[in-house]
C-alpha cells in the first residue's frame, strides 16, 4: 500500500496530525482481508490442517500476503503431500521440476505428479501427461499421454484440455480430429492457457476447423507468447517476418527469435540465422549465422545441422 502526502497537508494540519493519518493508513492495511486470512492459515498449518498448509505454501511462492519464501513453501507443500492433499504433491512437483527452494530433482517431481493424480489433483495428471509426451523421466508413451491428459481435462484441468487439443490437432496418439481439436483449444484458450492460444492460432493460420484469419491468429500467437509460452514467442516472431495478419517487422521478429534461442529453442536460433544472412532486421553477418545455426543443431533442431559431405 503507497502512502502519499501533499506538503500542504503537513502544513495545513501540523505534523502530529499527518502520523496520526499514516499510522491510521498502516493499520487499514495490516487489516486488510487478505493479510487476515494468511494469519487464518498459518495457524491453520501450525494445528495440523494439512489443507491450510497447502494454502499458505501457494501464498508464499507468490508473496501474497505473506514475505515470498520458496524453501518455506516447498516444506509446507511436502506437509500437505504427506497427509494425502493431491494438490500438495503435484505442487511439490513442479517445486522440485524447477528447483524453487529445493535442488532440482526430475525423478522426484515425476513420482510426485503421479502421486498427485492418484490422489485427484488434476495438475498433477497434467503435468505427468506432459512428461510421458516428452518422454522425459519416463520412456516416452503418447497413448498414456493421452489417457493422462483427457482425465485432467475432464477433471477441469483446462492445461489438460490444450495438450489434449494439440493431440487431436496433429494426430499424434490420437486419430487426428480437427473439430475435436478447437473445441478443446478454444476452451483452453478461453481459460487463458497460453498453450491452447497457440495452437487456436496455428488452426486459425491454417484454415482447419475454423475460420482462417491471419490477424485473428497474429494476436492469439502474441497473446500466448505475452503468456510466457516460447513456442507462441516464435510462431509471433513468424508472422511479423511473413507480414501475416500484422505489418512486417523484422527487427520484432528478430528479437523474439533470440529470446527463444536463449531458451535452448533451436528452430528459432535458425529463424534468427536466416535472418543475419539477409540483413533482415539486424545487420548482415555470416559468421553470426553460422554460429546460431551451430546451436541450433547443438539444442536438438536437426534441419540446422551439417549434412556429411557424400564421397
Amino acid at each position: 500500500m503507497r502512502i502519499r502526502v501533499r506538503p500542504s497537508e503537513i502544513s495545513r494540519h501540523g505534523a502530529c496530525h499527518v502520523v496520526r493519518y499514516i499510522t491510521l493508513a498502516i493499520a487499514l492495511a495490516a487489516c486488510h482481508p487478505g493479510n487476515e486470512e494468511a494469519k487464518r492459515l498459518r495457524s491453520d498449518c501450525d494445528a495440523g490442517q494439512a489443507p491450510a498448509c497447502n494454502q499458505l505454501a501457494v501464498r508464499l511462492q507468490k508473496g501474497q500476503y505473506v514475505l515470498r519464501d520458496d524453501a518455506r513453501a516447498a516444506t509446507l507443500f511436502g506437509k500437505a503431500c504427506d497427509a494425502g492433499v493431491g494438490d500438495g504433491c503435484a505442487s511439490l512437483g513442479v517445486v522440485y521440476q524447477r528447483g524453487r527452494g529445493v535442488k532440482r530433482d526430475s525423478s522426484r517431481a515425476f513420482a510426485l505428479f503421479r502421486q498427485g493424480c492418484d490422489r485427484g489433483a488434476m495438475d498433477g495428471c497434467t503435468r505427468l501427461g506432459v512428461l510421458y509426451r516428452r518422454g522425459a523421466s519416463v520412456s516416452q508413451d503418447l497413448g498414456r499421454a493421452v489417457s493422462l491428459f483427457r482425465q485432467g481435462c475432464d477433471g477441469g484441468d483446462m492445461a489438460g484440455c490444450a495438450n489434449l487439443g494439440t493431440l487431436y490437432a496433429a494426430g499424434d496418439g490420437v486419430p487426428r480430429d480437427i473439430a475435436r481439436a478447437a473445441t478443446l483449444l478454444q476452451r483452453s484458450c478461453d481459460a487463458k492457457i497460453p498453450l491452447g492460444c497457440l495452437g487456436l492460432g496455428r488452426l486459425h493460420a491454417a484454415g482447419a476447423g475454423v475460420v482462417r484469419n491471419d490477424s485473428l491468429a497474429a494476436e492469439l500467437f502474441k497473446q500466448s507468447c505475452n503468456s510466457g509460452e516460447t513456442d507462441g514467442c516464435v510462431q509471433w516472431a513468424d508472422v511479423l517476418a511473413a507480414g501475416a495478419g500484422v505489418p512486417q517487422n523484422f527487427e520484432r521478429a528478430a528479437e523474439l527469435y533470440r529470446e527463444a534461442c536463449g531458451d535452448r529453442h533451436g528452430e528459432s536460433c535458425a529463424r534468427l540465422a536466416a535472418l543475419y544472412d539477409k540483413g533482415a532486421g539486424v545487420y548482415r553477418d555470416a559468421e553470426r549465422a553460422a554460429s546460431l545455426r551451430r546451436r541450433a543443431c547443438e539444442f536438438g533442431y536437426a534441419d540446422a545441422c551439417e549434412k556429411p559431405k557424400r564421397a
